[in-house]
């Protein structure tokens, strides 16, 4: 027999004993659920429970708003029609929440079953993503997580990126866009974790123009760190109206931390 054929057949069971192991370990998540009309238009606000939210350590519990049009078997306006059964589904690459029960005053209570799904873990897996679980696979679903926006990314050439991560990439909306508009002022890519940092401190590439303009030229590092003490072109100009040009961006965040501009 071949080594091609022996190193193939190798790959065959490897694939197997994956998909086996996921098997064991990604099983259905049971609990409570609730959905009402969301205090922001045209959307679903869903909460999740797992176990005894009195007092048990063992209690998931999950909030979350989802865009009206998110579920399959449910719209707003069924929220209105007390007493009636509805099945709300929603469906993502990572895996299908069902939510059952009844409408009651403007809410659907019940109980919901998610189901992850395996053939997105072996996608994740061949773009090199592992360490999924039930739980994690959940969220990837609320917060629509597939191996598309993974994949695109990964092209930018983004480093870092793992299970853990991708969560808070999405939530504060990483994409390849913002990426590009950042190393289009000439900074290196910058790694998952810089870049949920960025995101979280509202980085904006059009503010850093303003702080070039100005004759500064911060490092990524520096840049978080001017929008954590708000050192903003503002405030930047407000120091040199004041005659104080050549102040180095450490001083300018010294200013602001003992509010020496007071």
């Amino acid at each position: 027999m071949s080594f091609r054929r022996v190193f193939g057949i190798f790959l065959i069971v490897v694939g197997i004993v994956s998909l086996v192991h996921a098997d064991e370990i990604l099983n259905a998540l049971k609990g409570s659920c609730r959905i009402t009309a969301s205090t922001q238009a045209n959307r679903f606000e869903l909460r999740l429970e797992r176990g005894s939210c009195a007092g048990d350590r063992d209690c998931h519990e999950s909030t979350v708003t989802e865009p009206a049009d998110a579920f399959t078997g449910l719209s707003l306006s069924d929220l209105g029609r007390d007493g009636s059964h509805v099945d709300a589904v929603l469906r993502a690459e990572a895996g299908t929440l069902t939510c059952s029960g009844s409408v009651h005053e403007s809410a659907l209570v019940g109980e919901f079953t998610f189901e992850p799904n395996r053939g997105f873990v072996v996608r994740m897996g061949q773009l090199g993503i592992t360490g999924f679980n039930s739980n994690n696979l959940e969220a990837y679903t609320l917060f629509r997580i597939d191996s598309g926006w993974v994949q695109s990314l990964q092209k930018e050439g983004i480093q870092g990126i793992n299970s853990d991560n991708l969560i808070a990439m999405k939530i504060f909306n990483v994409e390849p866009t913002y990426v590009h508009s950042m190393t289009a002022l000439g900074y290196p890519t910058p790694s998952a974790e810089k870049l949920i940092a960025m995101r979280v401190h509202k980085v904006d590439p059009a503010e850093v123009k303003q702080i070039r303009a100005l004759g500064y030229e911060p490092t990524l590092d520096q840049l978080v760190e001017m929008r954590i003490f708000k050192v903003t072109p503002e405030f930047i100009e407000r120091m040199q109206a004041r005659g104080l040009n050549n102040l180095t961006i450490s001083k300018l965040v010294q200013i602001r931390i003992f509010k020496l501009d007071e």
